[in-house]
């Protein structure tokens, strides 16, 4: 497969609703987390844009699925972060219905990016996210985002927290970014392409 072009990148669509999700065979790389953990953040940084995905001025207000198209090769998926506890219990419901069936239905991603505060480590919101990605047997990698906000001392203990954490299985590949500095993304560019078979 020809190497993408990542100058020829879109926004395909911003999907509210199942009935929009994309059904043409591209493989899917979707990234999960919780608000304000960087998700748009590390999509900018992969694709070398400033704002392609937009960082929200509202954590926890988007509650659509965004599907980049990458040079007609490859979708990169942003999922509406979770865990932010101003939005009203009808809206928290419509969100994770609409996760749900993405990372259930026939549009389902070959890989989740599973993205984690390396500082605040795995919240309660998170915990469950995992344990659906473990029960669902989606595969799935641990992405420790913001890792240039901890000092050496700070960062060694973080990863010995995360790697030893109960819900995240021993194999599973985890790896540490930080957006601002461009850590992790060179590697993470290989790790999709191993999982997708596309060439980048």
């Amino acid at each position: 497969m020809l190497k993408p072009n990542l100058n020829n990148v879109t926004l395909q669509i911003s999907a509210g609703f199942v009935s929009q999700f994309p059904k043409d065979p591209l493989p899917k790389v979707a990234f999960s987390g919780r608000s304000n953990v960087g998700k748009s953040s590390l999509i900018n940084c992969l694709l070398r844009r400033k704002s392609l995905a937009r960082v929200s001025s509202s954590p926890g207000k988007t509650v659509t699925i965004n599907f980049y198209n990458i040079d007609r090769k490859l979708y990169l998926v942003d999922l509406p972060g979770y865990g932010f506890a101003k939005r009203s219990g009808t809206e928290r419901a419509v969100f994770s219905d609409l996760v749900d069936a993405y990372l259930t239905g026939d549009s389902a991603p070959e890989l989740v990016v599973q993205l984690i505060d390396l500082k605040t480590g795995p919240t309660s919101f998170d915990n469950l996210m995992l344990s659906f990605l473990n029960n669902t047997g989606i595969p799935y990698m641990v992405i420790a985002t913001k890792a240039d906000k901890l000092n050496a001392t700070e960062r060694e203990a973080s990863e010995i927290r995360l790697r030893t954490h109960p819900l995240i299985p021993a194999d599973t590949v985890i790896l540490f970014t930080s957006s601002e500095k461009g850590e992790g993304r060179t590697e993470l560019w290989r790790l999709i392409a191993d999982y997708t078979g596309v060439r980048l």
